[in-house]
């Protein structure tokens, strides 16, 4: 049915040729009778109303118009995802890695607490120390320094007590010293610590923002590819059912048939020998052969009706019809050229159905009474060779 380039010739030239006839004023009965009967002619064509047909292939037209936008769009925002994906994932790893610091830096905080906590009481413990010392050296300070001679077993004891008390006294000291350093050292580390730590939290809680954010277009971005993915299956779904219109007009057997007679002496043949029954097939709506399934010698998309009827009438011994363009248009591409056109068929016609968008052509093999038994292919839009009996 369908064909690589359509061509049909209207019924305006035959026309404008009768026109032309009476304008050069035929003298005589016969050239009026001429006349007459070419116009009758003209008449006698088939008008054929392609509204219907251009309106199923408009809408199918324009339903994978819609569709080519629509995987266009799916393309970009499949693209987008990526992107949003990716950065979701950035986003996570870097959440990771601030989460990673900030337990370090939490666990670097309780220890120097507790270092703080130790170095406090070990204050403390000095401090009583200390003040315990300095009461005894103040209770000893009251004893003179002849005393604590005369106390002393002899001048080295009182050499060894006083060395003695200095010493503690400068040991003590320099441990309060020690310890306040270690408390002020440890309070700046934690302060950082603590500053380093609500850096890091803020820049987890913006990191985290930002990952909603990412997450959230994600999730708007699916939720158009779903949309756009359901449109595309209700337009393949009505592209389906108007194509489906065609297979129930191909498989009508009532009627409407018209019979092109080609000229010459017909020959038999094995519809099983039509060369292309294992070529590329496809029922792609748009013109031309885009399915890798021609065109054939003749100008068709191999496996169609058009393909094996052209060929039959060849291997019949007869001219191929060359380049007639969709079924639908063979019986005005037969009136054109001045091949005969019946509504009763004969064996070796070609028969043609005008209904659905593309029509159906098939070959007569055989007539019997009031139907006839036809080789077709492509009747069930399958691209296989099918034989029928229809009505006429």
């Amino acid at each position: 049915m369908r064909v690589h380039n359509s061509k049909q010739k209207t019924q305006n030239k035959m026309k404008s040729k009768a026109k032309s006839l009476i304008n050069k004023r035929f003298i005589g009965r016969a050239g009026v009778f001429v006349v007459a009967l070419l116009l009758l002619a003209v008449a006698g064509i088939p008008q054929y109303q392609k509204t219907d047909a251009q309106s199923i292939q408009d809408q199918i037209n324009a339903l994978q118009a819609q569709n080519n936008d629509y995987q266009n769009k799916l393309d970009q925002l499949q693209s987008e995802a990526t992107s949003y994906q990716d950065a979701i994932n950035k986003l996570q790893a870097e959440i990771t890695a601030v989460q990673f610091q900030i337990n370090a830096n939490t666990a670097e905080q309780a220890k120097l607490q507790q270092q703080i906590a130790d170095a406090e009481a070990e204050l403390v413990k000095q401090k009583k120390l200390l003040g315990e010392n300095i009461r005894q050296m103040y209770l000893e300070g009251q004893i003179s320094t002849l005393e604590m001679l005369a106390s002393s077993k002899d001048l080295s004891d009182f050499v060894d007590k006083q060395q003695y008390r200095n010493a503690v006294q400068d040991k003590i000291k320099t441990t309060l010293d020690k310890i306040t350093e270690l408390r002020h050292e440890l309070t700046a580390k934690k302060e950082a610590v603590e500053a380093l730590l609500k850096q890091q939290e803020a820049q987890r809680a913006q990191l985290g923002a930002s990952q909603a954010e990412q997450n959230n277009l994600l999730a708007y971005n699916e939720g158009q590819q779903l949309e756009f993915n359901q449109k595309t299956k209700d337009n393949q779904k009505k592209i389906a059912e108007l194509i489906a219109s065609q297979r129930r007009a191909n498989v009508s057997t009532d009627g409407g048939y018209y019979f092109i007679r080609f000229p010459g002496a017909t020959r038999g043949f094995s519809p099983e020998s039509y060369p292309y029954r294992n070529a590329g097939f496809g029922m792609s709506p748009g013109p031309g052969c885009v399915d890798n399934d021609g065109p054939d010698p003749w100008g068709y998309c191999t496996r169609q009706c058009v393909s094996y009827t052209a060929w039959a009438v060849l291997a019949s011994g007869r001219e191929a019809p060359v380049g007639w363009g969709n079924a639908k248009d063979w019986v005005a591409a037969a009136y054109a050229r001045g091949i005969p056109v019946y509504r009763t068929p004969q064996p070796g016609d070609v028969a043609i159905s005008t209904s659905g968008y593309w029509g159906h052509a098939m070959y007569v093999e055989s007539v019997s009474g009031s139907s006839f038994t036809t080789s077709e292919y492509n009747t069930y839009l399958d691209g296989t060779l099918h034989y029928m009996t229809r009505n006429y």
